[in-house]
């Protein structure tokens, strides 16, 4: 079985022309994958745990990522001490731990609102553009941080594509 059609939430990644226009279409896709592995269901059902004993749920996947945008885009690579609102020393697991079904249309838009602050921060820097992670210090590029947040969604878009199948039975790529 698979999922209604993807076309609302994503368009396949280009497979020529620029570096640049290359790694945003890769990352554009997998927001959008995540995206499509959230759409027409409650946010009771968006807030459910589906593999025991991980309390991981879809709506905790749309909060984490939406925090890692804000950690890469906004604090490492923009400078923002104030990003991140998500994972706090009290709930360090805030954005998987304290979801709400009531909470989840706000949520979603929270991402969107997100995902476009990244990208309208990222064109403002070069790829070869270089950044100093607070925790650790090493320097990365813009480039580094694409490739990252696309491993980074492709890795929970698996995640996300389970927890729907144990939901409703949907599955796709």
């Amino acid at each position: 079985m698979t999922t209604d059609d993807s076309a609302p939430f994503r368009t396949d990644p280009p497979s020529t022309g620029d570096e640049r226009a290359m790694l945003q279409g890769f990352l554009d896709f997998h927001r959008g994958t995540l995206l499509w592995k959230v759409s027409g269901l409650s946010g009771a059902d968006l807030v459910r745990p589906a593999v025991e004993p991980s309390g991981m749920s879809l709506l905790g996947l749309v909060r984490h990522l939406t925090e890692v945008e804000r950690h890469w885009f906004q604090l490492c690579l923009d400078g923002r001490a104030d990003a991140l609102k998500l994972w706090t020393d009290e709930h360090p697991d805030g954005d998987f731990d304290l979801v709400s079904a009531a909470d989840a249309e706000a949520d979603v838009a929270t991402f969107h609102q997100v995902v476009a602050e990244s990208d309208a921060i990222a064109r403002g820097y070069d790829l070869d553009h270089h950044f100093t992670r607070p925790r650790g210090g090493e320097q990365l590029s813009l480039r580094w941080l694409y490739l990252h947040m696309v491993e980074e969604y492709a890795r929970h878009n698996g995640h996300a594509d389970l927890l729907r199948e144990r939901i409703d039975g949907r599955t796709g790529e």
